[in-house]
């Protein structure tokens, strides 16, 4: 059976390596996969594909998708050309409500498994677009886990500027200096002066 899959986490869980090594699982088999990730942010406007990296190392080729993409479209069009037995989206909190349906539709009327990987919520501890469409649509939820430095799950993400301080506010979407560290809820709402 086909299913809308979920895998979310705070920052720095792995997610991409759990992505590369699931996608190389199907090759290795010799299935057909289909590689995505967010053009938001790394990529010309004008590019098609981009890379997904993850921290340890491993990428992979992968087509770019914006908030305009009809991934349904898109995805059809690959399957018609070759057959797909999976498709795989990193970056997936970037995702819109529109695009999330679609990748539902994509596992109900195509029969191919979509595995979608990304944050849960921002580092306002609040939820993306395209988290919360997953969280409601998926057919399987499931958490990759990451820790806080007191040794606790960590659950949110804080977003921190070049001293090391937590920012409370700022665009959702943000790629500069900033760096991202990954918290349990109570050192999260400590660093935010909560």
């Amino acid at each position: 059976m086909s299913k809308l899959y979920f895998t979310y986490s705070a920052m720095n869980a792995g997610k991409s390596a759990i992505l590369l090594q699931a996608a190389y699982n199907y090759r290795e088999r010799g299935m057909e996969v289909m590689l995505w990730t967010s053009g938001h942010y790394g990529a010309a406007q004008d590019a098609h594909t981009g890379k997904i990296e993850s921290r340890i190392g491993l990428q992979a080729e992968a087509h770019l998708y914006r908030g305009e993409t009809d991934l349904f479209e898109a995805i059809c069009a690959q399957h018609a050309k070759t057959p797909l037995s999976a498709i795989f989206f990193d970056e997936a909190q970037f995702l819109t409500n529109t695009q999330v349906w679609q990748l539902a539709r994509i596992g109900d009327q195509l029969k191919i498994p979509v595995l979608c990987y990304g944050l849960r919520t921002d580092f306002q501890g609040e939820l993306f677009e395209g988290s919360a469409a997953l969280l409601a649509v998926a057919d399987d939820l499931r958490e990759a886990r990451t820790i806080c430095h007191c040794g606790r799950k960590a659950t949110m993400t804080a977003r921190m500027d070049e001293a090391g301080n937590a920012l409370t506010e700022g665009a959702q979407v943000s790629v500069g200096k900033e760096v991202y560290v990954s918290l349990c809820r109570r050192h999260w709402e400590e660093a935010l002066g909560r």
